[in-house]
C-alpha cells in the first residue's frame, strides 16, 4: 500500500501564444510534388468532377497526339493544317493543369505532416502502473493497493493508473485525485507546463504529455487507438476531412455547369465545321477545359484544407470541415464572462454588513466558509480576512458543501450542528428560507440595496448567511468581489457587430453585475444567473430563430450547450466531456479565441467566394480568345471579336489554354493564405469580391493570353 500527499497548487500557468502563421515555401512545394504526382490516378480525379473532365481530356488529346505524329497534323477551323506538335502541346498544358490542381492541395494536406509525424512520436507504447482496487473516499489521505507494470496498449476504458514526476501519462484521462504540473509541449508546441488537478474543469489529461512534478491518479477515458492524439493525426494529415455542405453544393454546381459546356462544345462542332472541315477535336477539347470553372475547381479543395491548417496554426482542432464553415456563418457569439471578457481574477476587496450584524462575526463567517473553497475568489476572501485580523484557526471539523452550477452557493456544515452559506443572493435566501422559515422584509429590503450598490458598480456580490445550530438563520451580509475588464474588447465587439454578429456575455453573477459588465465590454446582451438548462435553452432559442450560435466551454456541466451549439469550442485543459461534446478544441485553452475562430471561418468563406468570382469572370477573356479562333473560319465578319489581336486560330487556343494552367500556380498561395479579412458588411463584402476579384478576373486574362501569345507566335508554325 502506498500513500499519496495531496500536493497544492501555488500558482497558475498562462496559456502560450497561437502559432506563427506559416508562408509558402520551395521546400514544401518540392515535398508535396510526389503526392500530386499519385494524384493523377483516376481514383482519385473522380472525386472531383470539373478535374475529372479535364483529365479525360488530357488523355484524350495524348492519345490524338500519338495517332497524329503518324498520320499528320490536325485541321484547324478554315482547313488549315497546324503542326501535330500542338495536339501535343495541349495535351501537356492540359496535364499541367491537372498537376497544378493536385500540387495545390498536396500542399494544403502536407502542412499538417510534420505535425503530424510529432504526434506520432508521442504514442510510442509506455509503461503504465495500473492500480488494483483504486479507493476513492472523503479521506484525504488516499491510499492505492499495489499497481502493476502493464503496457499503454493493454489499457482499458476506465482502468485507473497512477502517474509519477517523469513518467509519461499513457492515455487520455481525467485525474480523479491529485494536482500536479504537466508538459504538454508535444500536443500545444508550448515549452510552457501547465497545472491538472482533480475536481475541477482542468482535470483532463493527454496521453504521451509528460508529468513534471507531483503525483496523480488517472482514470482511462479512452480506448485504444482512439485516444485524442490519435484524432489529431488524422485531422492534420487530412485524412478525417469531410467535405462541407458548401462545398459539396458547390462542387455540384461546378458539375453541372460542366455537363452544360460539354453539350455546348458539341453543339458548336457542326456549326463551326459548316462548310469548311471539321473542327479539330483537340481544339473542342481546349474549348471544353476554358469554358469550365476549372480554377476554382482545382483549387476548391485546397481552400478547405488551407481552412481548417489555419486553425491548427492557432493551436484550435475542428473535429469536421463543417465546423469551420459553420463559424463562418455564425451569427450569434456566447462567451463566459470569466476568463474571457474579464481577466477571471475575482477578488475580495471589501465585507459589506448588514445591520445589527458585528463586522467580526459577518468577516469570521465568510473565511471560516472560504477555507477549503478552492477557487481564486475563495483564497482572496481568506487572505483579505486575515489582513483585516480575522484568523479562525485551524481548518475547523465539518463537511465541505462544494459549490455547483444548480445551487450557486457553497458553505460548511460545522460539527456541532451550524450552518455557513455564500453564494448568490437569490440562492442563499432561498436556502435560508428552506432552513429557518421566513425572512424578515426588513433585512431583506437591506441586503437587496446593499447588493444592488455593488452589482451596479460592476463587482460582484456574495451574500453570506449562516444558521446555528439551534436553526435560527440569519442573514451577515455580502462580500465585495472584483473583476476587470480585457483591454480592446470593444472595439473587437464593434467590428462583430459591423459583420451582423450579436454577442452575448454568460454569467453566474446577477443580472446588476451582468447589466454593468455587459455595458463596460460592449456586448449586446447577457444571460445572468445562468444555468447548463439555462443556456441549453438559449441556444436552442437563438438557434430556432435562425441564427448559427457559437460558445464556449470547459466543464462537463457545459457539455449539453457545446453539444447543441453549431460551433462548440472545448478548452484543453477542460473535461473530457466537454471536449467530446465540442467540435472544436482549443489546445492553447483561451476562451477568446472564439472570435479568431469566426474570423478564419469567415475567411474561408471569403476566400471560396472570391476565388469563385475570380474563376467565373475570368472565363470571359477566354471566350474572346477561343470562339473567334473557331467561328472566324466560318464567320469572318467575328473576327472584330479578336479584340487582343491574336496572331494566329492556334495561337489563341494554345494560349489560353496555357493561361488556364498558369493562373492556377498564382492562385495557389492566395488560396492556401486565404483573401484577406476585414469585418465588413455582406454588402460591403460583395461590393469589394466584384470589384477586386470580378472586374479582376476579366481584365487579368486578356492580359495574360495576349502576353502568352507573343511568345507562342515565336514558334515556327503557330
Amino acid at each position: 500500500m502506498s500513500t499519496l500527499t495531496q500536493p497544492k497548487a501555488d500558482e497558475r500557468v498562462a496559456p502560450p501564444a497561437a502559432a506563427p502563421r506559416r508562408g509558402l515555401a520551395w521546400s514544401q512545394v518540392s515535398a508535396a510534388l510526389p503526392g500530386a504526382l499519385v494524384k493523377l490516378h483516376p481514383r482519385h480525379q473522380w472525386r472531383n468532377p470539373v478535374m475529372l473532365i479535364v483529365w479525360v481530356g488530357a488523355a484524350l488529346t495524348t492519345l490524338l497526339g500519338i495517332v497524329e505524329a503518324f498520320t499528320g497534323g490536325p485541321a484547324a477551323s478554315g482547313g488549315t493544317e497546324v503542326p501535330w506538335a500542338f495536339t501535343w502541346s495541349i495535351a501537356g498544358w492540359l496535364w499541367l493543369t491537372v498537376l497544378f490542381a493536385n500540387l495545390a492541395e498536396s500542399i494544403a494536406e502536407g502542412r499538417g505532416k510534420a505535425q503530424a509525424e510529432t504526434l506520432r512520436r508521442t504514442r510510442t507504447t509506455t509503461v503504465a502502473h495500473r492500480a488494483q482496487g483504486y479507493r476513492a473516499d472523503d479521506d484525504p489521505a488516499a491510499e492505492l493497493a499495489a499497481t502493476e507494470e502493464v503496457s499503454s496498449a493493454e489499457l482499458r476504458l476506465g482502468d485507473t493508473v497512477v502517474v509519477v514526476a517523469g513518467d509519461l501519462i499513457p492515455g487520455d484521462g481525467d485525474i480523479i485525485w491529485g494536482i500536479a504540473s504537466v508538459d504538454e509541449s508535444a500536443i500545444t508546441g508550448e515549452s510552457a507546463p501547465v497545472i491538472r488537478e482533480s475536481g475541477g474543469d482542468r482535470s483532463a489529461v493527454t496521453g504521451g504529455t509528460r508529468v513534471l512534478s507531483d503525483r496523480i491518479v488517472v482514470r482511462i477515458t479512452s480506448k485504444p487507438g482512439e485516444t485524442f492524439v490519435d484524432r489529431m493525426i488524422a485531422l492534420v494529415e487530412g485524412a478525417a476531412r469531410q467535405r462541407t455542405p458548401n462545398e459539396i453544393a458547390l462542387n455540384i454546381l461546378l458539375a453541372s455547369l460542366s455537363i452544360v459546356f460539354v453539350v455546348v462544345a458539341l453543339t458548336l462542332n457542326p456549326i463551326a465545321s459548316y462548310p469548311a472541315q471539321p473542327a479539330s477535336i483537340t481544339v473542342l477539347v481546349a474549348l471544353l477545359v476554358c469554358l469550365i470553372p476549372t480554377t476554382i475547381g482545382a483549387l476548391l479543395s485546397a481552400i478547405g484544407i488551407a481552412g481548417m491548417d489555419r486553425l491548427i496554426q492557432r493551436n484550435v482542432l475542428a473535429m469536421s470541415g463543417r465546423a469551420v464553415e459553420a463559424a463562418g456563418d455564425v451569427t450569434t457569439l456566447l462567451m463566459d464572462k470569466t476568463g474571457t471578457i474579464t481577466y477571471g481574477n475575482r477578488r475580495a476587496t471589501g465585507f459589506v454588513r448588514l445591520t445589527g450584524v458585528p463586522r467580526e462575526e459577518l468577516v469570521l463567517a465568510a473565511v471560516t466558509s472560504s477555507l477549503a473553497d478552492p477557487t481564486p475568489e475563495g483564497s482572496s476572501i481568506v487572505a483579505l480576512g486575515r489582513e483585516l485580523g480575522t484568523d479562525p484557526g485551524p481548518d475547523p471539523r465539518g463537511v465541505i458543501v462544494p459549490f455547483t452550477a444548480q445551487t450557486r452557493m457553497s458553505g460548511l456544515d460545522l460539527a456541532d450542528g451550524a450552518q455557513i452559506r455564500k453564494g448568490a443572493g437569490s440562492a442563499v435566501i432561498a436556502w435560508l428560507r428552506e432552513e429557518s422559515g421566513a425572512v424578515d422584509a426588513g433585512t431583506l429590503a437591506e441586503l437587496e440595496g446593499r447588493v444592488e450598490a455593488i452589482a451596479s458598480s460592476g463587482g460582484t456580490p456574495l451574500v453570506v448567511a449562516s444558521r446555528s445550530a439551534d436553526g435560527t438563520g440569519r442573514l451577515l451580509g455580502v462580500v465585495h468581489l472584483k473583476d476587470v475588464v480585457k483591454e480592446g474588447l470593444q472595439a473587437r465587439f464593434a467590428e462583430l457587430r459591423a459583420m451582423g454578429i450579436r454577442t452575448v456575455m454568460v454569467t453566474g453573477d446577477n443580472p446588476l453585475t451582468a447589466a454593468a459588465i455587459a455595458q463596460e465590454a460592449g456586448v449586446d446582451d447577457y444571460l445572468a444567473e445562468a444555468t447548463p438548462e439555462q443556456k441549453l435553452a438559449y441556444i436552442r432559442r437563438e438557434q430556432e430563430g435562425g441564427n448559427l450560435v457559437a460558445m464556449t466551454g470547459d466543464g462537463t456541466n457545459d457539455a449539453p450547450a457545446l453539444a447543441q451549439a453549431d460551433v462548440g469550442v472545448a478548452m484543453n485543459t477542460g473535461t473530457s466531456a466537454a471536449k467530446e461534446a465540442g467540435n472544436m478544441v482549443d489546445l492553447d485553452s483561451d476562451p477568446t479565441k472564439l472570435i479568431d475562430i469566426v474570423a478564419i471561418g469567415k475567411q474561408l468563406l471569403i476566400t471560396r467566394g472570391a476565388l469563385t468570382t475570380f474563376s467565373i469572370a475570368n472565363d470571359v477573356a477566354k471566350y474572346f480568345a477561343i470562339i473567334p479562333a473557331i467561328f472566324m473560319g466560318v464567320f469572318p465578319s467575328l473576327a472584330v471579336l479578336n479584340i487582343m489581336g491574336l496572331s494566329s486560330p492556334a495561337s489563341a487556343v494554345l494560349s489560353a489554354v496555357i493561361f488556364n494552367a498558369i493562373v492556377i500556380v498564382f492562385l495557389v498561395p492566395l488560396a492556401l493564405r486565404g483573401v484577406q479579412y476585414r469585418p465588413v458588411s455582406a454588402s460591403q463584402l460583395l461590393g469589394r469580391n466584384l470589384a477586386v476579384y470580378g472586374l479582376g478576373g476579366i481584365i487579368t486574362p486578356f492580359i495574360g493570353i495576349w502576353l502568352i501569345d507573343q511568345l507562342v507566335r515565336l514558334i515556327p508554325g503557330f
